[in-house]
Protein backbone atom coordinates (compact mmCIF):
# COMPACT_ATOMS: atom_id res chain seq x y z
CA UNK A 1 0.00 0.00 0.00
CA UNK A 2 1.09 3.31 -1.20
CA UNK A 3 0.75 6.59 -3.19
CA UNK A 4 1.33 4.52 -6.35
CA UNK A 5 -0.98 1.45 -5.76
CA UNK A 6 -4.00 3.84 -6.91
CA UNK A 7 -6.07 0.64 -6.90
CA UNK A 8 -5.01 -0.94 -3.78
CA UNK A 9 -7.99 0.03 -1.66
CA UNK A 10 -10.54 -0.92 -4.70
CA UNK A 11 -8.89 -4.59 -4.07
CA UNK A 12 -9.77 -4.44 -0.22
CA UNK A 13 -13.65 -3.61 -0.95
CA UNK A 14 -13.59 -6.26 -3.28
CA UNK A 15 -14.93 -8.57 -0.47
CA UNK A 16 -17.16 -6.31 0.90
CA UNK A 17 -19.48 -6.11 -2.35
CA UNK A 18 -19.67 -9.70 -3.07
CA UNK A 19 -20.64 -10.37 0.64
CA UNK A 20 -23.35 -7.67 1.16
CA UNK A 21 -26.22 -9.89 -0.78
CA UNK A 22 -24.84 -12.88 0.24
CA UNK A 23 -21.92 -14.85 -1.39
CA UNK A 24 -21.40 -15.13 -5.36
CA UNK A 25 -21.87 -19.04 -4.59
CA UNK A 26 -25.88 -18.46 -3.06
CA UNK A 27 -26.39 -16.27 -5.95
CA UNK A 28 -25.25 -18.51 -8.66
CA UNK A 29 -26.81 -21.49 -7.10
CA UNK A 30 -30.16 -20.71 -6.09
CA UNK A 31 -31.02 -17.34 -6.91
CA UNK A 32 -30.52 -16.42 -10.69
CA UNK A 33 -32.04 -19.76 -12.13
CA UNK A 34 -34.13 -21.35 -9.43
CA UNK A 35 -36.14 -18.16 -8.79
CA UNK A 36 -36.19 -16.67 -12.08
CA UNK A 37 -37.49 -20.19 -14.10
CA UNK A 38 -40.79 -19.94 -11.88
CA UNK A 39 -41.49 -15.80 -12.66
CA UNK A 40 -39.76 -16.00 -16.31
CA UNK A 41 -42.09 -19.04 -17.61
CA UNK A 42 -44.74 -18.56 -19.83
CA UNK A 43 -47.33 -21.41 -17.82
CA UNK A 44 -45.40 -22.60 -14.34
CA UNK A 45 -46.51 -19.27 -12.60
CA UNK A 46 -50.46 -20.11 -13.73
CA UNK A 47 -50.34 -23.64 -12.69
CA UNK A 48 -49.34 -23.12 -9.26
CA UNK A 49 -51.68 -20.03 -8.94
CA UNK A 50 -54.15 -22.67 -10.94
CA UNK A 51 -53.77 -25.04 -7.50
CA UNK A 52 -54.45 -22.23 -5.57
CA UNK A 53 -57.96 -21.49 -6.90
CA UNK A 54 -60.44 -21.95 -4.18
CA UNK A 55 -63.16 -22.95 -7.69
CA UNK A 56 -62.58 -26.37 -8.27
CA UNK A 57 -63.99 -26.23 -11.55
CA UNK A 58 -61.93 -22.76 -12.11
CA UNK A 59 -59.00 -24.06 -10.90
CA UNK A 60 -59.38 -27.12 -13.23
CA UNK A 61 -59.70 -25.46 -16.39
CA UNK A 62 -57.12 -23.06 -15.58
CA UNK A 63 -54.62 -26.15 -14.82
CA UNK A 64 -55.25 -27.83 -17.65
CA UNK A 65 -55.00 -24.54 -19.92
CA UNK A 66 -51.62 -24.25 -18.45
CA UNK A 67 -50.56 -27.72 -18.25
CA UNK A 68 -50.93 -28.39 -22.00
CA UNK A 69 -49.62 -25.31 -22.50
CA UNK A 70 -46.49 -26.20 -20.97
CA UNK A 71 -46.73 -29.44 -22.82
CA UNK A 72 -46.61 -27.69 -26.65
CA UNK A 73 -44.04 -25.38 -25.64
CA UNK A 74 -41.32 -28.27 -24.19
CA UNK A 75 -42.43 -30.52 -27.25
CA UNK A 76 -41.83 -26.95 -29.70
CA UNK A 77 -38.41 -26.18 -28.07
CA UNK A 78 -37.01 -29.23 -28.02
CA UNK A 79 -38.09 -29.85 -31.62
CA UNK A 80 -36.32 -26.14 -32.17
CA UNK A 81 -33.39 -26.96 -30.65
CA UNK A 82 -33.13 -30.45 -32.66
CA UNK A 83 -33.66 -28.62 -35.88
CA UNK A 84 -30.71 -25.94 -35.21
CA UNK A 85 -28.70 -28.77 -34.14
CA UNK A 86 -28.78 -30.99 -36.97
CA UNK A 87 -29.01 -27.91 -39.41
CA UNK A 88 -26.23 -25.62 -37.44
CA UNK A 89 -28.71 -22.57 -37.19
CA UNK A 90 -27.99 -21.70 -40.34
CA UNK A 91 -31.58 -21.36 -41.61
CA UNK A 92 -32.98 -19.46 -38.09
CA UNK A 93 -34.33 -16.24 -39.45
CA UNK A 94 -33.03 -13.15 -38.46
CA UNK A 95 -33.85 -9.01 -38.99
CA UNK A 96 -32.31 -7.43 -41.88
CA UNK A 97 -31.54 -4.79 -39.54
CA UNK A 98 -28.65 -6.66 -37.73
CA UNK A 99 -24.84 -5.94 -38.94
CA UNK A 100 -23.62 -8.68 -41.94
CA UNK A 101 -20.64 -10.27 -39.31
CA UNK A 102 -23.16 -10.62 -36.38
CA UNK A 103 -26.04 -12.69 -38.13
CA UNK A 104 -24.56 -15.96 -37.45
CA UNK A 105 -24.52 -14.79 -33.78
CA UNK A 106 -28.11 -14.43 -33.57
CA UNK A 107 -28.84 -17.70 -35.40
CA UNK A 108 -26.74 -19.12 -32.68
CA UNK A 109 -28.02 -17.51 -29.54
CA UNK A 110 -31.23 -18.62 -30.79
CA UNK A 111 -30.49 -22.21 -30.93
CA UNK A 112 -28.64 -21.96 -27.39
CA UNK A 113 -32.13 -20.54 -26.06
CA UNK A 114 -33.89 -22.91 -26.95
CA UNK A 115 -31.44 -25.53 -25.80
CA UNK A 116 -31.75 -23.37 -22.46
CA UNK A 117 -35.68 -23.54 -22.43
CA UNK A 118 -35.58 -27.28 -23.35
CA UNK A 119 -33.20 -28.52 -20.33
CA UNK A 120 -35.18 -26.05 -17.91
CA UNK A 121 -38.67 -27.99 -18.56
CA UNK A 122 -37.01 -31.18 -18.38
CA UNK A 123 -35.11 -30.53 -15.55
CA UNK A 124 -37.88 -28.98 -13.42
CA UNK A 125 -40.11 -31.98 -14.84
CA UNK A 126 -38.08 -34.57 -14.08
CA UNK A 127 -36.37 -33.27 -10.77
CA UNK A 128 -39.20 -31.06 -9.34
CA UNK A 129 -38.26 -29.59 -5.98
CA UNK A 130 -35.16 -31.23 -5.97
CA UNK A 131 -33.83 -29.13 -8.92
CA UNK A 132 -32.91 -26.15 -6.04
CA UNK A 133 -31.56 -28.80 -4.41
CA UNK A 134 -28.83 -29.59 -6.95
CA UNK A 135 -27.65 -26.63 -6.92
CA UNK A 136 -24.55 -27.26 -9.42
CA UNK A 137 -27.09 -28.14 -12.18
CA UNK A 138 -29.54 -24.77 -11.51
CA UNK A 139 -25.99 -23.17 -11.01
CA UNK A 140 -24.82 -24.00 -14.74
CA UNK A 141 -28.74 -23.28 -16.03
CA UNK A 142 -28.18 -19.97 -14.72
CA UNK A 143 -24.76 -19.49 -15.87
CA UNK A 144 -25.79 -20.22 -19.13
CA UNK A 145 -28.66 -18.01 -18.64
CA UNK A 146 -26.13 -14.99 -17.55
CA UNK A 147 -23.95 -15.92 -20.52
CA UNK A 148 -27.10 -15.00 -23.35
CA UNK A 149 -27.50 -12.15 -21.88
CA UNK A 150 -23.69 -11.03 -22.04
CA UNK A 151 -24.00 -11.86 -25.71
CA UNK A 152 -26.89 -9.77 -25.78
CA UNK A 153 -25.64 -7.25 -24.11
CA UNK A 154 -22.43 -7.02 -26.76
CA UNK A 155 -24.26 -7.26 -29.64
CA UNK A 156 -26.27 -4.29 -28.68
CA UNK A 157 -23.71 -2.33 -27.93
CA UNK A 158 -21.78 -2.89 -30.95
CA UNK A 159 -25.57 -1.81 -32.91
CA UNK A 160 -25.77 0.85 -30.54
CA UNK A 161 -22.00 2.54 -31.04
CA UNK A 162 -22.40 2.24 -34.78
CA UNK A 163 -20.76 -0.54 -35.60
CA UNK A 164 -17.26 0.29 -35.65
CA UNK A 165 -15.25 -1.63 -37.57
CA UNK A 166 -12.40 -0.77 -34.58
CA UNK A 167 -14.20 -2.69 -31.76
CA UNK A 168 -15.33 -5.77 -34.17
CA UNK A 169 -12.35 -8.03 -32.40
CA UNK A 170 -13.54 -7.34 -28.73
CA UNK A 171 -16.98 -8.13 -30.19
CA UNK A 172 -15.68 -10.96 -32.01
CA UNK A 173 -14.20 -12.40 -28.70
CA UNK A 174 -16.51 -11.75 -26.63
CA UNK A 175 -19.18 -13.76 -28.02
CA UNK A 176 -16.51 -17.19 -28.73
CA UNK A 177 -15.64 -16.82 -24.92
CA UNK A 178 -19.18 -16.36 -23.41
CA UNK A 179 -20.51 -19.49 -26.33
CA UNK A 180 -17.92 -21.56 -25.68
CA UNK A 181 -19.15 -21.02 -21.81
CA UNK A 182 -22.14 -21.02 -22.25
CA UNK A 183 -21.83 -24.57 -24.46
CA UNK A 184 -19.39 -25.95 -21.63
CA UNK A 185 -22.52 -25.31 -18.98
CA UNK A 186 -24.96 -26.99 -21.27
CA UNK A 187 -22.91 -30.10 -21.32
CA UNK A 188 -22.11 -30.01 -17.94
CA UNK A 189 -26.07 -30.18 -17.43
CA UNK A 190 -26.00 -33.03 -19.18
CA UNK A 191 -23.17 -35.10 -18.06
CA UNK A 192 -24.39 -34.80 -14.29
CA UNK A 193 -28.07 -35.09 -14.16
CA UNK A 194 -29.28 -37.88 -12.02
CA UNK A 195 -31.35 -39.40 -14.65
CA UNK A 196 -28.86 -40.99 -17.40
CA UNK A 197 -31.60 -41.96 -19.71
CA UNK A 198 -33.39 -38.50 -20.13
CA UNK A 199 -29.22 -37.38 -20.26
CA UNK A 200 -28.71 -39.37 -23.21
CA UNK A 201 -32.04 -37.77 -24.90
CA UNK A 202 -31.07 -34.35 -24.02
CA UNK A 203 -27.44 -34.84 -25.11
CA UNK A 204 -28.81 -36.25 -28.78
CA UNK A 205 -30.74 -33.17 -28.79
CA UNK A 206 -28.78 -30.27 -27.52
CA UNK A 207 -25.66 -31.31 -29.30
CA UNK A 208 -27.02 -33.82 -32.03
CA UNK A 209 -23.45 -33.07 -34.39
CA UNK A 210 -20.90 -32.10 -31.39
CA UNK A 211 -20.16 -29.24 -30.05
CA UNK A 212 -19.71 -26.16 -32.21
CA UNK A 213 -17.71 -23.59 -30.22
CA UNK A 214 -14.31 -23.71 -29.00
CA UNK A 215 -12.24 -21.11 -27.33
CA UNK A 216 -11.18 -17.53 -28.79
CA UNK A 217 -8.08 -17.86 -31.36
CA UNK A 218 -4.80 -16.95 -30.11
CA UNK A 219 -4.99 -14.52 -33.40
CA UNK A 220 -8.31 -12.97 -32.20
CA UNK A 221 -6.59 -12.61 -28.93
CA UNK A 222 -3.40 -10.71 -29.82
CA UNK A 223 -5.84 -8.41 -32.20
CA UNK A 224 -7.95 -7.48 -28.93
CA UNK A 225 -4.73 -6.77 -27.03
CA UNK A 226 -3.38 -4.85 -29.53
CA UNK A 227 -6.37 -2.32 -29.28
CA UNK A 228 -6.13 -2.17 -25.78
CA UNK A 229 -2.59 -1.43 -25.43
CA UNK A 230 -2.41 1.48 -28.38
CA UNK A 231 -4.02 4.51 -27.91
CA UNK A 232 -7.03 4.37 -30.70
CA UNK A 233 -10.54 5.59 -31.06
CA UNK A 234 -12.13 2.16 -29.81
CA UNK A 235 -9.50 2.31 -26.33
CA UNK A 236 -11.56 5.78 -25.70
CA UNK A 237 -14.86 4.29 -26.38
CA UNK A 238 -14.16 1.87 -24.09
CA UNK A 239 -12.56 4.52 -21.33
CA UNK A 240 -15.34 6.82 -22.18
CA UNK A 241 -16.10 8.75 -18.62
CA UNK A 242 -13.52 7.13 -16.67
CA UNK A 243 -11.93 9.58 -14.23
CA UNK A 244 -8.39 11.03 -15.32
CA UNK A 245 -6.54 12.96 -13.30
CA UNK A 246 -4.63 15.95 -14.33
CA UNK A 247 -1.90 15.82 -12.15
CA UNK A 248 1.36 14.80 -14.50
CA UNK A 249 2.47 12.68 -10.98
CA UNK A 250 -0.75 11.73 -10.33
CA UNK A 251 0.26 7.33 -10.63
CA UNK A 252 -2.74 6.89 -13.56
CA UNK A 253 -1.68 10.29 -15.85
CA UNK A 254 2.39 8.51 -15.23
CA UNK A 255 0.65 5.17 -16.56
CA UNK A 256 -1.54 6.85 -19.32
CA UNK A 257 2.26 9.54 -20.53
CA UNK A 258 4.06 6.27 -20.49
CA UNK A 259 1.47 4.81 -22.76
CA UNK A 260 2.24 7.56 -25.48
CA UNK A 261 5.81 7.45 -24.77
CA UNK A 262 6.69 4.73 -24.62
CA UNK A 263 4.83 3.79 -28.37
CA UNK A 264 6.50 7.12 -29.86
CA UNK A 265 10.09 5.24 -28.71
CA UNK A 266 9.50 1.74 -30.10
CA UNK A 267 10.86 2.84 -33.82
CA UNK A 268 13.50 4.52 -32.84
CA UNK A 269 14.81 1.75 -30.40
CA UNK A 270 14.30 -0.35 -33.40
CA UNK A 271 16.69 1.92 -34.99
CA UNK A 272 19.22 1.10 -32.11
CA UNK A 273 18.88 -2.42 -32.06
CA UNK A 274 19.41 -2.68 -35.60
CA UNK A 275 22.95 -0.64 -35.46
CA UNK A 276 24.14 -3.21 -32.83
CA UNK A 277 23.37 -5.91 -34.41
CA UNK A 278 24.75 -4.53 -37.75
CA UNK A 279 27.85 -3.52 -35.97
CA UNK A 280 27.65 0.33 -36.28
CA UNK A 281 27.04 0.64 -32.83
CA UNK A 282 28.99 -0.77 -29.48
CA UNK A 283 26.11 -2.74 -27.34
CA UNK A 284 28.77 -3.34 -24.61
CA UNK A 285 28.52 -1.17 -22.02
CA UNK A 286 30.51 -1.04 -18.63
CA UNK A 287 29.36 -2.07 -15.11
CA UNK A 288 27.10 0.43 -14.03
CA UNK A 289 26.03 1.79 -17.51
CA UNK A 290 22.81 2.13 -18.74
CA UNK A 291 20.62 2.97 -21.47
CA UNK A 292 21.48 6.74 -21.23
CA UNK A 293 25.30 5.74 -22.46
CA UNK A 294 23.67 3.71 -25.06
CA UNK A 295 21.42 6.14 -25.95
CA UNK A 296 24.51 8.82 -26.34
CA UNK A 297 26.73 6.93 -28.36
CA UNK A 298 23.82 6.32 -31.17
CA UNK A 299 23.36 10.32 -30.88
CA UNK A 300 27.13 10.73 -31.41
CA UNK A 301 27.34 7.79 -34.44
CA UNK A 302 24.85 9.66 -36.23
CA UNK A 303 22.21 6.98 -35.87
CA UNK A 304 19.52 9.12 -34.30
CA UNK A 305 18.99 13.11 -33.48
CA UNK A 306 18.44 15.06 -30.53
CA UNK A 307 15.00 14.61 -30.31
CA UNK A 308 14.82 11.26 -30.76
CA UNK A 309 17.19 10.83 -27.52
CA UNK A 310 15.17 12.48 -25.53
CA UNK A 311 12.44 10.80 -26.52
CA UNK A 312 14.00 6.79 -25.39
CA UNK A 313 15.22 8.60 -22.40
CA UNK A 314 11.70 10.09 -21.42
CA UNK A 315 9.96 7.11 -22.34
CA UNK A 316 12.38 4.88 -19.78
CA UNK A 317 11.90 7.06 -16.67
CA UNK A 318 8.08 7.34 -17.16
CA UNK A 319 8.29 3.04 -17.20
CA UNK A 320 10.12 3.23 -14.41
CA UNK A 321 7.98 5.39 -12.46
CA UNK A 322 5.40 3.28 -13.33
CA UNK A 323 6.83 -0.08 -12.11
CA UNK A 324 8.65 1.57 -9.24
CA UNK A 325 6.91 0.26 -5.79
CA UNK A 326 6.07 3.17 -3.12
CA UNK A 327 9.34 2.65 -0.55
CA UNK A 328 9.36 3.98 3.44
CA UNK A 329 11.71 3.89 5.96
CA UNK A 330 11.90 1.02 8.66
CA UNK A 331 10.95 3.20 11.59
CA UNK A 332 7.61 4.75 9.70
CA UNK A 333 5.47 6.41 11.69
CA UNK A 334 7.49 5.06 15.10
CA UNK A 335 8.45 9.21 16.07
CA UNK A 336 5.02 10.03 15.99
CA UNK A 337 4.72 7.72 18.79
CA UNK A 338 7.52 8.62 21.20
CA UNK A 339 6.61 9.40 24.87
CA UNK A 340 7.01 13.47 25.30
CA UNK A 341 10.21 14.24 27.10
CA UNK A 342 9.69 14.27 31.58
CA UNK A 343 9.02 17.74 32.77
CA UNK A 344 10.61 18.61 36.12
CA UNK A 345 9.11 21.64 38.73
CA UNK A 346 12.39 23.33 38.10
CA UNK A 347 12.23 23.89 34.68
CA UNK A 348 10.80 26.97 33.92
CA UNK A 349 10.85 26.92 30.27
CA UNK A 350 8.54 23.38 30.79
CA UNK A 351 5.83 25.39 32.71
CA UNK A 352 5.66 27.83 30.21
CA UNK A 353 2.48 27.19 27.73
CA UNK A 354 3.44 25.51 24.62
CA UNK A 355 3.27 27.77 21.55
CA UNK A 356 0.65 26.41 18.96
CA UNK A 357 3.98 25.90 16.36
CA UNK A 358 5.46 23.39 18.24
CA UNK A 359 4.86 19.93 17.40
CA UNK A 360 2.95 17.51 19.15
CA UNK A 361 3.64 14.00 19.46
CA UNK A 362 1.45 11.13 20.62
CA UNK A 363 2.10 9.55 23.79
CA UNK A 364 2.34 5.52 23.14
Amino acid sequence: MGPSNFIGAAYMQLPVAITVEGANILTRSLIVFGQGAIRCHPYVLQEIEATRETDRTKASVAFDSAMFGHVRFTLANMARALVMGFTGSHFVDVSADVAPETRRYYQQLTRFSAALAFLADVSMGSLGGALKRKEKLSARLGDVLSLLYLCSATLKRYEMEGRQAGDAPLMHWAIWDAMFSAQSALEGVVSNFPNRVIAAVMRRIVFPLGRPYVVPSDRLGHEVAKLLIEPSATRDRLTAGMYLPQQVDHPVRVIERALVAVIAAAPIEVKIKTATRDGRLEAKLPPGAGLALLVERAQAAGIIDASEAETVLTAHELTAEVIRVDDFPPDLGVSMLAPPEPVTVHDASAMAPRSAEAPRRRVA
